[in-house]
């Protein structure tokens, strides 16, 4: 799968989820208001959905440099410090994600060796909690991105999402 295509993938998947969660929430509404009765798997299921949705929203957010940039401190540096401040901050980043990823990995290893099942629904628990291994390897991904296109000067040296945060009518160097 190309690149552009893990891009479409990755916004139809988020939409889809989203949609889901949003279906789910209003038909549970109805149901409890109007018929005094719900879905008992419908709360749980809507955990793990949001869960799957905020993890691919990071590296959507990550790719399409939409995320919150914080420069109270790196828009009084030159452009060199910028960009050696966003190349080090994608490097904590980058350890962060490691253990993220490390971390969530293991615990889907050993969900699939117990054979856990989720309380309400009827799914194994490391399918659910895949959204951990895979929504860090996907922001790993875009974040090797978004560094090589600071590294290039491609991007404003904030990082990623940096220009995107500006008010109407404020400039970023």
């Amino acid at each position: 799968m190309t690149l552009n295509a893990l891009d479409r993938a990755e916004g139809y998947f988020a939409a889809a989820l989203l949609a889901a969660m949003t279906l789910l929430t209003f038909v549970q509404v109805v149901l409890r208001y109007a018929f005094n009765s719900g879905l008992v798997w419908a709360l749980e299921a809507t955990v793990y959905l949001f869960g799957w949705l905020v993890l691919i929203g990071m590296s959507h957010g990550v790719r399409t440099g939409t995320h919150i940039a914080v420069d109270v401190v790196t828009k009084h540096l030159g452009p060199a410090a910028r960009k050696v401040v966003a190349l080090l901050g994608a490097g904590l980043v980058f350890v962060y994600i490691a253990l993220m990823f490390t971390g969530g990995f293991t615990l889907v290893r050993r969900l699939y060796v117990f054979g856990n099942l989720a309380h309400d629904i009827p799914l194994p628990r490391w399918l659910l909690l895949s959204c951990l291994p895979i929504g860090f390897a996907l922001l790993g991904l875009r974040l090797v991105q978004a560094t090589i296109e600071i590294a290039r000067g491609a991007q404003p040296p904030g990082g990623p999402g940096h220009a995107a945060a500006a008010l109407p009518g404020e400039r970023h160097p």
